[in-house]
């Protein structure tokens, strides 16, 4: 009686250690689990972290770059002169009057002086710009393109400087009487001729004349 009672309690212990030892290993297990879910969680968020920051490496040049290549103010469009945009009234001739009269002379008088001060208010605004604008930029393509365009405006003021120049000479032939009239031949240069040049000097034939003559001597 007493060795079957050894052998139960023999039994039950046997069993207590697999039952102990099937919930070891199991535990075993989840804890295995939870760390290899913990390590993939730690890795995506690492990846995610260090994508995060190419990202922002990668955007950050683009910024600067952008910044870099702001265009600097572009100048007004040119105001163009009522002579270029032709919003001057044409004179209407009368029959029979006599040619460079008070009425004419006060209409060529008028366009020449309006032209003048379309081209000073011109040069004052180019010279205003050139003031504001002028840096002096790092980037050696800024500096060149500024350093272009302000020659540009440059040789366009000179060429307006010798027309106001002109236009100066021919509000002083309104004055001594000799306007309208051919400085070579003598003949009269003809008012819609004068109206679409009125710093012309030279009837139509001398000044086809001078021309073949400037295109021979450059030949």
């Amino acid at each position: 009686m007493a060795v079957a009672k050894k052998k139960t309690a023999q039994k039950k212990t046997v069993k207590k250690k697999a039952v102990a030892k099937k919930k070891t290993v199991k535990t075993k297990s989840t804890a295995k689990k939870t760390t290899k879910k913990s390590s993939v969680k730690k890795t995506t968020a690492k990846k995610a972290a260090v994508k995060k920051k190419t990202t922002t490496k990668k955007a950050a040049p683009k910024k600067a770059a952008a910044k870099k290549k702001a265009p600097a103010k572009k100048q007004p469009a040119r105001k163009k002169s009522a002579m270029e945009v032709g919003t001057f009234t044409p004179y209407e001739e009368k029959r029979g009057e006599e040619y460079m009269n008070a009425e004419q002379i006060a209409h060529f008088r008028s366009i020449l002086e309006s032209w003048k001060r379309d081209l000073l208010e011109e040069m004052e605004r180019t010279v205003h710009h050139m003031q504001d604008e002028a840096a002096n930029f790092p980037d050696p393509n800024d500096r060149a393109s500024q350093e272009s365009e302000f020659a540009l405006e440059l040789r366009t003021r000179d060429r307006e400087r010798k027309l106001i120049k002109k236009i100066d000479e021919s509000l002083l032939l309104l004055d001594t009487g000799d306007y309208g009239y051919c400085e070579v031949c003598g003949v009269e240069i003809g008012i819609r001729r004068l109206e679409a040049r009125p710093t012309a000097t030279l009837c139509i034939d001398c000044k086809t004349l001078d021309e073949i003559r400037e295109k021979q001597s450059w030949g």
